[in-house]
């Protein structure tokens, strides 16, 4: 037999460790934050151990108290995902994918018509999901650009995040080697400010300062470069679609790894759904194909 203590506490501690605080566990909960603290204090004492050192305007959790959230996070999480499934109408199959914009419009829903194809039941919903964005608790998976680490989830890479130029024909023509770029027409993304110095160091070029147009996302960049704006910085695989059908080029050779990687993130227990397991088979089948290659003008392939 079940022996599950007091769930009321049980409730009110998880989502005190995981939020960080009572106040806002009491806002998750719809109860009051000396509410919550009650039944945190009343699940203590039935287990006879201590599971936060509370401290001036903060919680700090006992070892025993992070073992004991680290293994119910994943228990809450699976049960309102199950209850979801059940409470769904008849036939209704859904997945959510928490996704950037710019990933969703320049690679996911290009080639979504395929997934389609392979499980025309499963509604495909599309959510806020860039990298500051946290793993929300409806998604069944996330796709994100980071180092891997996200406690708590399963990162399967997809993508090199690999850092190349672009821009259309016409400009590449005058480009006959890195060293002929010039700062003012080198178009910037503002929440990736490393990317143009980390590809002209590489390229022996560090006294080359980016100076042209921000924008504030990649992809506003990239369309920016496909209406001759100027020379946007390329990273995959944002770019695959529009090198392979030749609306931008990259001019030089040289790539240069970002230091992340993309990845597909979910929870362990997902794995047991039939409709994300067969998401997951299908974006490791995609992001696995090669890209198209590169096409580059004939005169701009040199390196500075």
């Amino acid at each position: 037999m079940r022996r599950l203590l007091f769930l009321n506490g049980i409730k009110a501690f998880e989502a005190a460790a995981r939020t960080g605080s009572f106040a806002a566990a009491g806002v998750e909960l719809s109860v009051s934050a000396a509410a919550v603290s009650r039944m945190v204090h009343l699940l203590e004492e039935r287990l006879g151990v201590a599971l936060f050192e509370r401290k001036a305007n903060k919680l700090v959790l006992t070892p025993a108290g992070r073992a004991y959230q680290s293994g119910l996070t994943p228990i809450f999480d699976a049960l309102a995902s199950l209850t979801a499934q059940v409470t769904a109408p008849s036939g209704v199959r859904v997945l959510t994918i928490g996704v950037g914009h710019t990933f969703a419009m320049r690679w996911l829903i290009p080639r979504l018509s395929e997934f389609r194809n392979e499980e025309p039941d499963i509604e495909v919903r599309f959510t806020t999901g860039g990298a500051e964005v946290a793993f929300g608790e409806d998604w069944s998976c996330g796709i994100k650009l980071g180092t891997g680490d996200w406690p708590g989830l399963v990162a399967e890479p997809l993508f090199a995040g690999d850092l190349t130029p672009v821009c259309v024909p016409r400009l590449a023509a005058s480009l006959k080697r890195p060293a002929d770029l010039k700062g003012p027409s080198l178009i910037r993304v503002t929440h990736s400010p490393e990317d143009w110095p980390l590809w002209l160091k590489a390229a022996a070029l560090p006294r080359i300062n980016a100076r042209g147009p921000e924008f504030q996302f990649y992809g506003q960049a990239l369309q920016a470069a496909v209406d001759g704006l100027g020379i946007a910085m390329g990273i995959r695989p944002y770019i695959d679609d529009d090198l392979a059908a030749g609306r931008l080029i990259a001019p030089f050779d040289l790539s240069v790894p970002k230091g992340m990687r993309w990845y597909l993130l979910y929870r362990s227990f997902q794995t047991e759904q039939r409709d994300f397991a067969a998401f997951r088979r299908w974006i490791m089948r995609a992001a696995a194909e090669p890209a198209a290659r590169p096409r580059r003008s004939g005169r701009a392939t040199g390196r500075g």
